[in-house]
């Protein structure tokens, strides 16, 4: 977790908008226990890992948005009958991710 905070202290005192994206709850199997963290730099750069690679790609268009000006969310990733083409969790677990604008 620390090469996610130098990296959000690093770009913020260089002036870009970061959002960080936190796991708040795991259930079932899952890479990442609570409190894994994602840092994403407003120039598309990133750190850090929610998932272990499986939902990183959903996390950063979410992160995307919460820069763009819209609320911090909290999304919910996981295997279900309507998720499983979509993005999901291949080790069957369920987890809830927090995106937010860093201040």
């Amino acid at each position: 977790m620390r090469d996610v905070l130098d990296s959000v202290e690093a770009w913020r005192a260089d002036g870009h908008r970061v959002a960080l994206a936190t796991v708040t709850r795991v259930q079932g199997s899952a890479p990442r226990p609570p409190g894994a963290k994602m840092a994403v730099c407003d120039d598309g750069r990133w750190v850090g890992s929610v998932s272990g690679g499986c939902v990183e790609g959903a996390v950063l268009e979410e992160a995307g948005r919460v820069l763009a000006g819209e609320p911090p969310k909290l999304v919910t990733f996981g295997i279900t009958d309507e998720m499983v083409w979509d993005v999901g969790l291949a080790c069957g677990g369920v987890i809830d991710v927090f995106v937010e604008p860093v201040p």
